[in-house]
């Protein structure tokens, strides 16, 4: 069994590997400029929201009230009348060192899990690609498998979806990758 405390190294390298990696996919790279689309009549949509006063938070709309309110059939007519919304609303600004920060954090807590399932897996001295396979899986669990639920329920566009999910893979070969180089002899 190899400790938690023994891998800081590979925890903290594989985050910055990874912030490292998403910064140049998002400011360089630009395949996910694309990921989001500004609705027509832009500026109208946000000045109604602006004068409603919505707080921040998560909205579906129709928003049923109770499952039998789903099945009334005024209910049914606004979902088939349509638009069907899911909507993010946040405050003003983008505080960008604070989501980098967030980031980060998550990033080091990835790191943390995957040793903790590599350290009661495999032994000190462990090979390469022994510690390069289960930290990478472990890493790609973390970081893209979660991601289709939001396609699925939320009717995020798969197009976004699928390029997270390759930016995970990219993110957990450089975890596992990490882990195997500087793994305990």
């Amino acid at each position: 069994m190899v400790t938690i405390t023994s891998l800081w190294l590979p925890i903290l390298l594989a985050a910055v590997a990874v912030f490292i990696a998403s910064s140049v996919m998002h400011m360089f790279l630009g395949y996910h400029w694309d990921d989001l689309r500004a609705p027509p009549q832009q500026d109208a949509i946000l000045d109604a929201l602006r004068g409603l006063n919505v707080p921040p938070g998560d909205y579906a709309m129709p928003k049923a009230d109770s499952m039998q309110h789903m099945r009334s059939p005024e209910y049914k007519a606004k979902i088939e009348r349509g638009p069907i919304v899911f909507l993010n609303i946040s405050g003003g600004g983008m505080a960008m060192g604070k989501m980098l920060g967030q980031w980060f954090i998550y990033l080091l807590l990835v790191g943390i899990c995957c040793a903790y399932i590599a350290g009661r897996e495999l032994p000190a001295g462990a090979n390469y690609l022994a510690v390069f396979r289960i930290v990478g899986f472990s890493a790609f669990m973390a970081y893209a498998l979660a991601l289709p639920q939001a396609s699925i329920w939320y009717r995020r566009n798969w197009r976004m979806t699928l390029f997270g999910m390759v930016d995970g893979l990219v993110f957990a070969l450089l975890t596992g990758g990490m882990f195997g180089w500087l793994w305990p002899r």
